[in-house]
Formats: C-alpha cells, structure tokens, sequence
C-alpha cells in the first residue's frame, strides 16, 4: 500500500505536462481536464494521508543512508490537508480569474505540476527528498511569477530565483553537516544527531542549524531575505493566494520545522547561540513586515508584507524550541493560510473587476461590491486576532508558549507580536473604512457605478472559507488537539 503515496505527488506533474502536450483550444475541456486532476488528487491525498500512515516507500536508494522516499506522518498530515483542500478551491476561482490574463495553457500546466511538487515536500521521509522536491518548487513556480513575461514580471522572477538559489547553497551545506554528524538524514521526531560525534564540534553543527534556518527560511521570507515575496506580487492573483500566501511560503516554515525539531533537535539547539540569532530574526521581521505592509499603498503589495510578518509570527514560535511552540507555528501556519487566501483572493475579485489595485481605489466598495467586502471584513478581522476569529487562537497558542518558555527574548517577541496586530489593525483596518465610510465629496455611485461581484466561480471560494474561518476560530479544540499530539511526538 506504501506505493499509493507516489500517485499525489506524480499524477499533477504528469498531468501538468500533458496539458502542455495537448495544448488546448477550448476553455471548457481544459477547465474539466484540470479540475479532474486536482480535485481526484486531493480526494486521493486524504485517503492516502489516513489509509497509510508512518509507511514508507523508496522509490529510489543510493546508499543505505541516501534515498529519494515517501512517508506521511502527523506534520505531513497538516501541509498536505492545508495544500491539497485550498489548491483544489484555487483551482475553480482561477477559471474565472485567468480570462483576462491570457495564455491559459501554459499557466494552468505549471499549476498544476506545482501541486505535485509541493505534495513532494509534505510527504518526504527525509530530508534529502524534501531539497529535491524544494529545489524542484521554484523551477515549477518560476514561470508561473513570471507569467507576463513584461518588465516587472521578468525582474520579480530573476529575484525570486535568486534568492532561491542562494537559500537552496545554505541548505546544502547544512544537509552535508547533517549527513556526517547524524545516523542518517530521516525525519526523526527529536533529531538524528550522532552526540558522540557532535561532542566537541558543537558550534560548528550549530552553523549548520543558522545555515539551514535562513536558507529554508528565504521561502518563509525572513528578514533579510524577504523582498523576493513582495516583488512576486506582480504574477497573477491566484498564484500570489496560493503559492505565495499557503503553498510556496508554507513551504519554508515547513521545512524549518523539519530540520528543527525532526533533524537537529529541539533538545540540541535549546538555550543556544542559534536559537538566539533565530529568534532576533523572527522578531525583527514581525515588526517590520507590519510596518512596511502599513506604509504600501498598492493593495496586493499590502497583503504580500502582512504575509512576511506573520511568516515570521510561525517562526518565533517554532523557535521557542517547545511542543507548546510547534503547536503556536502550525496553528497559525493553517490560520494563516484560510485567512491570508481569502484575502488575495478578494484583491484577486476587485482587480479582475475594476482594474483597481491600490487602498486609495475601493472607496465604496463596501456597497458595490457586498460579499467580497464582506468575506475581507471577516478574514481581516480574524487576522487582527479579533475572538472568536481565526486568528485569535493561533495568537494565543503564540503567546501562551512564549511565556511557557521562560526564555528573557521570547517577551520581547511578545512585544513584537502586540506591536504587529496594532499595525495589523491599522493597514486592514485603513481599507475597510474606506471600503465603508467613503468622503462624503465624492459621488461613490457615479464613481463606482460598473463596481459589482464577480461570479460565482469567484464568490464561493470567498463565501466558503470566510465561513471556514468563523466555524474553526469558534470551535478550534480538535485541531489543538491534533497538533498536540504532532507536538508530543505520538502522532
């Protein structure tokens, strides 16, 4: 049974390039090819995540400690339900959204083989597989920033392989520390460092650790390797949703955690040097992503800073080096993503309907275009931490294992933590007052006069998971539960 978990991670690569094959002329039979591959590969991801758990299967060994390996565990359960269950309602909002962006075809072969790839990292056995399928996610993503091929598209594609790049040769270096200084290179719930070799080299498998934090972490945006992720923001709205907001971005915080708690160990790196430098990151990026998502004006650009700072909201909370820390990461890691989709895909509404893309522009949008604001209304206010929304949980769980910690630097991430959901408040709740309460000087129905929804195609995704985000921030017990039981090691 151990082989059925291939078929997740190869069924949109291969579908992915048939639809380049292909090549179709219809919109309709493209729509119904790719919704059939990604919806029968999410149904199938979710059986296969609960009908084969903690199997592994090699699809290819090169050495006893090197092999190209499968595995779903419980941190693989959480990415894979978060990726495979919000691709599949991207899927159907970017039929409607990619009308006016022209060159279907290639776009929706990219984002399709992007699934496979990122179902790749979420049920990699080790952490040779994970780099791979890593490294593979920015060539399947390239084309897609780049889908404009203009100016800006070019240059934000340039910068995001760049930084990639330059993240994927620390990486590297870590994975070649790892693969001397442990037993083998597999996710082990508590590290697979070999202490008798360790002894003695300590700092040096602790550079290692830095190594790998900011180079997993360029994905996850840390500051200061984060501008690739605003610039991205040029590339259309479904992929700065997806895979810039949940699958790309996710990516990074989950790799971090891999090599954190599955690789070096919590154990190891608590109380250390490391630690500390990775937590002075965390918290300068917190309080810098608000400040600069306050100070945008263009409303894409806007989401793509809030983004970085709450990437790193995980980060700090990861890096308390606790099970009440991993719980605080991937409860806001699943938050996030529901709020922060919605969010994009709300820009994502009001561009493809108005050509409007900055703050200054939605005066009265409240009125003209009611369900979008509607569902930004709720999203944001669960990304304030308003109770009992979204947010506020994952805040508290943030919080509550900072002070748990007794580490002195995690209530200066605290600090941080009010200091952005005051500048959260501000930068979201500046576009709902205008969206609300326009200037009385204007004439908001002159102005906003062929302002409406847009279909149902697009207003279901928003409907749907804003009312995701009221139904999980009332009652979030079982899946506190589930991430504890991650966080403890037992499933």
């Amino acid at each position: 049974m151990s082989f059925l978990l291939c078929i997740p991670v190869l069924l949109p690569i291969v579908g992915g390039i048939g639809l380049l094959i292909a090549n179709f002329k219809e919109r309709m039979a493209r729509q119904i090819y790719v919704a059939s591959i990604v919806v029968a590969n999410m149904i199938l991801s979710i059986i296969f995540i609960f009908a084969v758990p903690h199997q592994e299967f090699t699809l290819i060994r090169f050495t006893d400690t090197l092999s190209i390996s499968f595995r779903v565990d419980g941190l693989s359960t959480v990415f894979g339900m978060i990726v495979s269950i919000l691709w599949a309602v991207s899927t159907f909002y970017s039929f409607e959204y990619m009308k006016h962006e022209g060159k279907e075809n290639k776009f929706f072969s990219f984002f399709t083989m992007s699934f496979g790839v990122v179902m790749g990292i979420a049920f990699s056995a080790n952490l040779l597989t994970m780099y791979l399928f890593y490294e593979l996610l920015t060539v399947a993503t390239l084309p897609l920033v780049m889908h404009a091929m203009d100016a800006k598209a070019c240059s934000a594609g340039k910068k995001y392989v760049m930084f990639s790049i330059g993240g994927a040769s620390f990486g590297f270096i870590a994975i070649m520390l790892l693969l001397y200084y442990g037993v083998s290179l597999d996710f082990v719930y508590g590290g697979i460092l070999d202490m008798s070799k360790v002894s003695g080299m300590e700092h040096l498998v602790l550079v290692g650790f830095i190594l790998a934090f900011f180079g997993f972490g360029v994905k996850a945006s840390i500051f200061p390797f984060y501008s690739w992720l605003p610039s991205a923001g040029v590339a259309p709205t479904p992929v700065s949703a997806l895979l810039h907001a949940v699958a790309v971005v996710n990516a990074g915080i989950f790799a971090v955690t891999r090599v954190t708690y599955y690789n070096f160990g919590m154990d190891f790196l608590r109380g250390s040097w490391a630690q500390t430098v990775a937590m002075v990151a965390t918290i300068i990026t917190i309080v810098f992503g608000s400040a600069m998502a306050l100070r945008s004006t263009h409303l894409k650009r806007r989401l793509a800073y809030s983004t970085v700072s709450n990437l790193s909201y995980m980060l700090f909370s990861l890096m308390l080096m606790s099970p009440a820390g991993m719980v605080g990461g991937l409860t806001h890691m699943l938050f996030h993503s529901v709020l922060k989709i919605t969010l994009f895909f709300v820009a994502g509404a009001i561009i493809y309907k108005t050509g409007r893309e900055y703050v200054d522009q939605i005066e009265g949008f409240g009125y003209s275009m009611p369900i979008t604001m509607v569902c930004f209304t709720i999203t944001s206010l669960g990304l304030m931490g308003i109770p009992p929304l979204m947010g506020f949980g994952s805040k508290w769980n943030i919080a509550t294992a900072a002070v748990e910690s007794g580490n002195p630097l995690a209530y200066v991430g605290i600090g941080a933590l009010i200091i952005s959901t005051l500048l959260t408040t501000l930068y979201l709740g500046s576009i709902l007052i205008k969206a609300y309460f326009p200037r009385k000087e204007l004439d908001i129905k002159t102005l906003n006069k062929d302002v409406k929804d847009p279909n149902l195609l697009m207003t279901l995704p928003l409907i749907g998971l804003a009312a995701v985000s009221i139904g999980i921030g009332v009652y979030p017990s079982p899946i506190f539960d589930v991430f504890g039981s991650i966080a403890a090691g037992v499933f």
